[in-house]
């Protein structure tokens, strides 16, 4: 069984910061991409940032140059810096790993139980 485990949201002013974590933890073979995604009510869930298991990065065109995510590969774990942060920022954050059971695929998406960042004026 995998769960991931996130951590970190909360509330903040506008142009405030927050890190939120996502810890994967269970028995499995690898993680490969890690990400962070977001949703508000009535919306479809918005890719926000995803890395590699090398480092490369990608991110949402409303986030780049505010936020930056990375990995800790020895902890299993993503984090998302979230800077200079906006009332449109408000969402439930979700972390995702794509892990392998075995040494050849397939990957497996997996979800963390989401965490409310709300940024207020």
């Amino acid at each position: 069984q995998v769960q991931l485990v996130e951590s970190g949201g909360g509330l903040v002013q506008a142009g405030g910061s927050l890190r939120l974590s996502c810890a994967a933890s269970g028995s499995f073979f690898s993680i490969n991409a890690m990400g962070w995604y977001r949703q508000v009510p009535g919306k479809q869930r918005e890719l926000v940032g995803v890395i590699t298991v090398g480092g490369s990065k990608n991110y949402a065109d409303s986030v780049k140059g505010r936020f930056t995510i990375s990995r800790d590969n020895t902890k299993n774990t993503v984090y998302l810096q979230m800077n200079s942060l906006k009332p449109e920022d408000t969402a439930v954050y979700y972390c995702n790993a794509r892990i392998l059971f075995y040494n050849i695929g397939p990957e497996i998406d997996y979800w963390g139980q989401g965490t409310q960042v709300t940024v207020s004026l």
